[in-house]
């Protein structure tokens, strides 16, 4: 078979070719779009899977998309929370925040993890504005109130824990526009200029419904969501939200799935248009579930509208 001057097979040059023309119709399509994408989970304990995310985000940035990210960190907290000799404490699956731990909170997930995000989209050939706690209470973009959870016995408190009420949108909208990609931590201030932490899949959704954005990703450490939780070859490609609001009552979504599908259901009911769910360890996988027609992971789309 005929070879190119850099030893790669004609056929294989086309298939290269073939690829880039594909993914030239996205582009024109989401050019100028907005696009949130919530990393967080297992991924963010590898550097490796994290900048070859980021490449991605760069490349996105390149070809005229407005990327914003939302990220969280819960491993790396645990960990400094350990070094500190503080035992996590759990209510229903959340954090536990009092003022010792809020501390840990703002120093590795408001400064260090935001700020090694920043610094890997500017090595990479990005650029990037880190929304974190070391440059103040008025370089957070989050607001929020203290969160509390219902339970038979009264609410239950979850300390420095909040819920985002409101986004500064045109900080984020402006970056965007400057060619920015703002990086925002899953950290808010409450009335009194006081920080709350904030679970980064809820954080996530509201800025993607504050935003209005096209598209809101997921970067998980599964594949999307499945039929059979552990059966990846499982997995469904394309459902709507009332298809997956189903899925969840019939307990085919289940564990840990159920809280980001649920976000998910929040988020196109808020107006955003696709949410998508995809393995953040996957190689491009940004790259492949955005640019390419068969995607890689998960998408929930609105239902259709009804017509006479």
């Amino acid at each position: 078979m005929p070879r190119t001057q850099c030893g790669v097979s004609l056929e294989e040059a086309i298939q290269k070719a073939d690829i880039l023309i594909e993914a030239l119709g996205w582009i024109r399509r989401l050019k100028d779009r907005t696009v949130v994408i919530k990393l967080g989970g297992s991924i963010m304990n590898s550097e490796d899977a994290l900048r070859h995310v980021l490449l991605d985000i760069v490349f996105m940035s390149t070809v005229g998309m407005r990327p914003v990210i939302v990220h969280g960190g819960g491993a790396k907290i645990s960990e400094a929370m350990s070094e500190a000799g503080i035992v996590p404490r759990f209510v229903h699956g959340r954090r536990y925040t009092d003022d010792e731990t809020l501390e840990i909170v703002k120093r590795v997930l408001g400064g260090e993890i935001n700020r090694w995000l920043g610094e890997q989209i500017e090595l990479l050939g990005g650029r990037a504005m880190t929304l974190n706690c070391e440059g103040g209470p008025e370089n957070v973009v989050l607001h929020g109130e203290r969160l509390t959870l219902d339970s038979p016995d009264g609410p239950l408190d979850l300390g420095r824990v909040g819920t985002v009420t409101s986004v500064d949108r045109p900080i984020i909208e402006n970056l965007c526009y400057s060619g920015q990609v703002p990086v925002i931590p899953s950290i808010c201030l409450d009335a009194e200029g006081g920080y709350l932490n904030v679970n980064a899949d809820t954080a996530a959704t509201a800025v993607a419904r504050e935003l209005r954005v096209d598209k809101l990703v997921f970067l998980s450490d599964v594949n999307g969501v499945r039929r059979d939780k552990d059966d990846p070859d499982s997995l469904i490609h394309t459902v709507t939200a009332s298809e997956a609001q189903r899925l969840i009552d019939d307990r085919i979504v289940s564990e840990g799935m159920i809280p980001k599908v649920e976000a998910c259901l929040e988020t196109l009911r808020a107006g955003v248009h696709k949410v998508h769910i995809i393995d953040g360890r996957i190689r491009h996988s940004l790259l492949l579930e955005i640019y390419t027609s068969t995607g890689i992971g998960t998408q929930i789309v609105q239902d259709p509208v009804a017509t006479s």
